[in-house]
Parts: C-alpha cells; sequence; structure tokens
C-alpha cells in the first residue's frame, strides 16, 4: 500500500512522521446511475482518526453529490464520475479543516463538541483548541452524528501506529537514497585509476549533479565537524550564558580532561552527578529555554546515563517537597523537550523513585499522583511505567505506585 504524508504541506517532506495510504477510487456504472467507490476509505479514516462517514459526506457536501457510507460493508459510494486527483484534493481541504491543529499543524486532533453544539479540534500535541467554521456543511452532520468517544488508550494506540507507519516509509526512503549513492560510486570505481585532476573534476560534476537533482539518489549528506562549525552550531542554539559552558577543545589534552568530566562509565558518578547538577541549575537561573536547555542536555550527555538525568530532574525541580505533580504541570514544555524516547523516559522513572525514597511517608504518598500527571501529559508511555513497576524487587515506592499502574492497566475509560 502507498502512503503520503497527511497534510498537502507536509507533502515533500521525506522525514515527516505521520502517513495517511493515498486515496483510491474506482468509477463504476454507466450513464445516469455511474458513481465513485472510496475502495480505501476505511483505511485513509483509521490514519485520520476521523469516521469515514464524515469523509464521504465531506465529499457530498463539496461536490454537491448525494454520498453514503455503509457500516455494514464498510464501503463509501459518491454519485458521479469523480477522478482521484480531484478526490484527493478535496480529501487535503478536510485534513486542514477537521485533522490538523491550528496551531502547530499536526493531526494529533481530537473532535469535540461543546455544550453549545459547537466543534472544536483539542490538540494532544501543543494543547491548543481549534474552533472549527460553523457555516460548514458538513458541521450539521458532525452534530447530528457525533463520533464514538475513544479511550485514551485507543487514542495511543492509534497514534502509535501512524508513527510507526511513517518510520517505516521514512527507513525504506532513506534505503532508497543510500543504494542510489552506492550505485554511484560503483560507477565512478569502474571508471579506473584516473589522475588527481580527473578526479577532482569528476568529484566536481557529481556535487553539480546533485545539486540540481534536487534530492534524487545521488545526493550525499554531510555537515562540518570542524572546531569552528561545532562551536558556531552551539552559540546558535544556545544563549551567551550556557554557550560557555560547553566546552569544545579538539586537541589531545583539553579532549582527555572533557572525557574525564563528562565519561558516563566513570565510577566517580557522584562527580559527574554535582558537576551537571551545578551546570543546570546554572543554566535554568539564568533563564535557559526549554529548547536550549534539551540542547545543552544533549551536548554534555549525548550517552545520558541515570547520573545525568538524576542532576536534570533535581535542577529541574530543585528544593520541592510537596506538590510535585503541579511543578510537573509548570515545567511540562522542559520535561517534553528533554525526554524525547522510551530510554529516557525509564531513566525519568528511576529519578522519580530516587526523589521519593529519600522523602517522608506521607509525601512519598503523591507518586501515583505524579504519574499520573506525567502520563496525562503523554511524557511517559504506559507500556514504560508497567514495565518499570514489574522490573526488579517491590520497594514501599512501587507499592505506594501500584493503584495507578493498576488503573493504567485496567482503565477502559478517561473517566474511569
Amino acid at each position: 500500500m502507498a502512503f503520503q504524508n497527511i497534510g498537502i504541506g507536509n507533502r515533500d517532506d521525506v522525514f515527516y512522521r505521520y502517513k495517511m495510504p493515498r486515496l483510491i477510487t474506482k468509477i463504476e456504472g454507466r450513464g445516469n446511475g455511474m458513481k465513485t467507490n472510496l475502495v480505501n476509505i476505511v483505511d485513509v479514516a483509521k490514519a485520520l482518526a476521523r469516521p469515514p462517514a464524515y469523509i464521504t459526506k465531506f465529499y457530498g457536501c463539496e461536490l454537491g453529490a448525494q454520498s453514503k457510507f455503509d457500516e455494514k460493508t464498510n464501503t463509501a459510494i459518491v454519485n458521479g464520475a469523480h477522478e482521484t486527483t480531484k478526490l484527493s484534493a478535496l480529501l487535503d481541504t478536510f485534513i486542514k479543516k477537521y485533522v490538523q491543529c491550528y496551531g502547530c499543524g499536526n493531526p494529533e486532533t481530537g473532535v469535540i463538541v461543546t455544550k453549545g453544539q459547537c466543534i472544536s479540534l483539542k490538540c494532544a500535541a501543543c494543547g491548543f483548541s481549534s474552533q472549527v467554521d460553523m457555516r460548514d456543511k458538513l458541521t450539521t452532520f458532525i452534530l447530528k452524528n457525533p463520533a464514538v468517544k475513544k479511550t485514551k488508550k485507543g487514542l495511543r494506540k492509534a497514534a502509535n501506529e501512524r508513527i510507526q507507519a511513517g518510520e517505516v516509509v521514512a527507513k525504506q526512503g532513506m534505503k532508497e537514497l543510500k543504494k542510489g549513492y552506492k550505485d554511484v560510486k560503483k560507477v565512478g570505481k569502474k571508471k579506473g585509476p584516473s589522475s588527481d585532476e580527473d578526479k577532482s573534476s569528476a568529484k566536481g560534476s557529481v556535487s553539480d549533479d546533485a545539486d540540481s537533482s534536487h534530492g534524487e539518489d545521488m545526493v550525499e549528506w554531510q555537515s562540518d565537524t570542524s572546531a569552528q562549525a561545532a562551536q558556531q552550531r552551539v552559540e546558535e542554539q544556545l544563549n551567551e550564558v550556557t554557550s560557555e559552558m560547553v566546552m569544545l577543545s579538539f586537541n589531545k589534552e583539553n579532549m582527555d580532561v572533557h572525557n574525564r568530566t563528562f565519561n558516563h562509565d566513570s565510577s566517580d558518578s557522584s562527580c559527574l552527578y554535582e558537576k551537571l547538577l551545578k551546570t543546570f541549575k546554572l543554566a535554568l537561573d539564568e533563564g535557559c529555554s526549554p529548547d536550549q536547555f534539551a540542547v545543552q542536555l544533549h551536548a554534555l550527555c549525548p550517552r545520558i546515563s541515570q547520573e545525568a538525568m538524576d542532576a536534570f530532574f533535581d535542577a529541574l525541580f530543585d528544593g520541592v517537597q510537596k506538590g510535585l505533580a503541579n511543578e510537573i504541570g509548570r515545567k511540562r514544555v522542559y520535561l517534553r523537550k528533554s525526554i524525547t524516547d522510551k530510554y529516557r523516559q525509564v531513566l525519568l522513572l528511576g529519578s522519580i523513585e530516587s526523589h521519593y525514597s529519600s522523602r517522608p511517608p506521607e509525601i512519598c504518598k503523591e507518586i501515583a499522583i505524579s504519574l499520573k500527571m506525567l502520563y496525562d501529559l503523554d511524557i511517559l508511555d504506559e507500556n514504560v511505567i508497567i514495565a518499570w513497576y514489574r522490573k526488579g524487587l517491590q520497594n514501599r515506592i512501587k507499592v505506594l505506585a501500584k493503584p495507578f499502574v493498576d488503573w493504567v492497566q485496567n482503565a477502559e475509560s478517561e473517566e474511569d
């Protein structure tokens, strides 16, 4: 099945992670009985997290034709003969109006019907609430046929499926690019030995061809790794205070000092923790933004360890005793920018467990609330939480977190 990026504005982005199947149509019948069958409308609707009846009705409203979606047979019919290109263009309009967030542009939205009979799109990525134009004809159909409320677990599963599909397509595109580049290198080797001038001219011609092809198979991705370029990138991404903290020295003596200072495999983990804690606190005191803080974390800890995560967590929540969940809500942007994969989620859980282990029993009871806050903010994944709870020995912190873990495993709806 062929996939494409969701949204016409992202059509040429090879690494865009939100994918959907290409619309497939089939014209049936003759004369006045001609109709267009939307063959894979169910798969398209699933990728967009919208009922297929909404898309079918949208086609009917825009084309001025009768349309119907049969839930028993999962078939969508629009009267009349309509070209696939025209229907695909209308589908892009539907995505822009009823799928993509008006704030960030991501398709991670849910349709919400308010008490005042208005329709809004709630974005799970940025939290923005987009108000749909109620003058559109489709809004009447949506108000009369509200979508079945999905569970939070179902929404997460659908989102993960879309992301996984996008990653598969992106990997295939990268394989094709690498394969094309290898073919170019093989062609160059077959030409046999040549002089330095020939090599330089051949290299220049390949570079010119790559520039003219605008991202075709002959493109070679490169980045300047010199000391000057690295320092320039740091200065562009960090402010004046934090850029001085990232020391980029490339002579042998200074590199050895740098490795001894920030080596995560070092036995002196307490020394590493103290150095990172001091650095992170200074950055926060100077008003470091979430993006700059994430860049600094990656620059200092490219292979992040538990000690580095503990320093990050303690710097971010310095001195917090009661009410950690409320503080997590205030610092959620910092966490979202820095906790970017499941490995870091596991380390974050370790830091939280360590945080509550040193607190009195009355404060330790708040761990379930803190975990739920991180779960609701999509910072921690349910599978990571369950795996953390089951791994290792059961201590008093995990015992206090057990009610929330049981809720995550057995919850059937947001209200539960």
